[in-house]
């Protein structure tokens, strides 16, 4: 009675929010227009994981294991001999996220104004790469084509629409004769709302560069990183933690602003660890590499909870998505469901996307602490299942349960928010249906 009647108070207070923000179209453009991303985000994160294979060399004899770490060391010899091969798939899906998005991001706002969808997208594209990616001796630079240029194509496929809708409101068009076709009207009367796009965004891009020396999407980068603080305590991590899932809901890459120090902090303190074991004590360093894993445990935002929820939701959507993205969120990679569910912009699911970390770092401190578990002393290999990272990072099957226990709280703090946000889409997919049959 009490948890329906929590149930009902959460709905009736974010219900409203969430349906307002949802027909924004601006804010509705953006969460479509990701959402078109999504088969390139999945299938791009599974290599990912073939090109990581859960075993690290450095902690298995070859001659006494078995035969089954025997052919992950044969796995994980010809991944890394062929990494730049196999991870290509990656590059060109998941690591296009940000060019992707600029343009159906564009064409979903184009057609909320009943504008040239298909143009606009283009025109997007086309300013997000000058912008993003400028040639440099023949070759592009990839780095800010995927999540971490997702911000600038976010407000370059926003603001480019709006460019062009100025100029077509104002009239600044060629009318044409029926008898033209309208590939030759569309082709003419796009060339203007192109060159001032390029003129206002690039030109800004520009101004950027000559002021600060770095384009736009490193200009963001810069200006954030400076934020982050020492973090080598719980309430300075438990900061740096949210402070890059804060960027994530505004689709910012939070993870990679936050990585550099969070992640070498975590190597560092790892290290400082297996000096203790080699010297016969015991590790006592906490905020090691392990809390950084539980951090972004599923991906950021502890979203595995979230996906096992979805996997098993009454939405046809979020039950799809959820199924999808098990096994790429069981190793870390969670962007299908922060981009396909979304949680980018997304007031219901933004609040245990922030609390999950908060109470999931906090619980793997103490528990160190505590002496629960043991604090991590070697360092695992990355987008390895998080099980696996656990056992690995301290030889203590005590740190497996705990982080399964984890992904349980993570269920039932994702819990509520989720039927808020479950009950929200059985709407609008039961409304897309009645549409249908009329």
């Amino acid at each position: 009675m009490n948890s329906n009647t929590f149930l009902e108070k959460l709905d009736k207070t974010l219900s409203p929010i969430g349906a307002k923000i949802g027909e924004q179209r601006h804010l509705k453009s953006i969460s479509t227009g990701m959402m078109m991303t999504l088969p390139l985000i999945v299938i791009g994160s599974l290599f990912l994981i073939v090109a990581n294979p859960p075993v690290n060399p450095e902690l298995v004899d070859p001659v006494t294991s078995n035969i089954f770490i025997k052919l992950l060391l044969a796995w994980k010899n010809f991944a890394v001999e062929n990494y730049a091969a196999l991870t290509t798939p990656y590059d060109m899906t998941m690591g296009m996220a940000g060019l992707m998005s600029a343009f159906t991001i564009a064409y979903c706002l184009a057609g909320e104004y009943k504008m040239n969808s298909a143009m606009s997208g283009l025109i997007s594209t086309s300013v997000f790469l000058m912008i993003c990616a400028p040639s440099v001796e023949g070759s592009i630079p990839l780095s800010f084509l995927g999540a971490d240029g997702l911000f600038v194509a976010i407000i370059i496929g926003l603001l480019s629409v709006e460019i062009t809708r100025f100029v077509e409101n104002k009239g600044w068009q060629v009318k044409f004769p029926d008898s033209v076709p309208p590939a030759v009207t569309s082709f003419v009367n796009s060339m203007l709302p192109l060159l001032i796009n390029i003129i206002i965004l690039y030109g800004i891009n520009i101004i950027v560069i000559a002021t600060m020396g770095v384009n736009i999407p490193q200009a963001v980068m810069n200006i954030l990183s400076p934020a982050l603080s020492v973090v080598d305590n719980i309430w300075g991590f438990l900061a740096i933690i949210t402070f890059g899932n804060i960027l994530w809901i505004l689709g910012v890459n939070g993870t990679s602003i936050i990585f550099p120090i969070v992640f070498t902090l975590g190597i560092t303190n790892t290290g400082l660890n297996a000096n203790l074991m080699a010297a016969g004590q015991d590790p006592n360093v906490y905020m090691n590499l392990q809390m950084f894993r539980v951090a972004i445990l599923g991906g950021a935002g502890n979203t595995l909870g979230l996906c096992l929820l979805m996997a098993r939701s009454k939405s046809a959507h979020l039950k799809s998505l959820g199924r999808l993205a098990t096994v790429p969120g069981i190793c870390g990679i969670n962007e299908p469901i922060i981009f396909g569910t979304p949680i980018v912009f997304n007031p219901i699911l933004a609040i245990p996307f922030i609390i999950t970390p908060i109470v999931n770092v906090s619980l793997m401190y103490f528990a160190q602490v505590m002496g629960i578990i043991t604090p991590g002393y070697m360092i695992d290999p990355s987008f390895t299942p998080f099980f696996v990272q656990a056992y690995l990072s301290s030889m203590d099957f005590k740190n497996v349960i705990f982080v399964f226990a984890l992904v349980a709280i993570s269920m039932l703090i994702y819990y509520p928010f989720f039927k808020v946000y479950e009950k929200n889409m059985l709407k609008q997919e039961t409304g897309s249906d009645n549409q249908s049959a009329a």
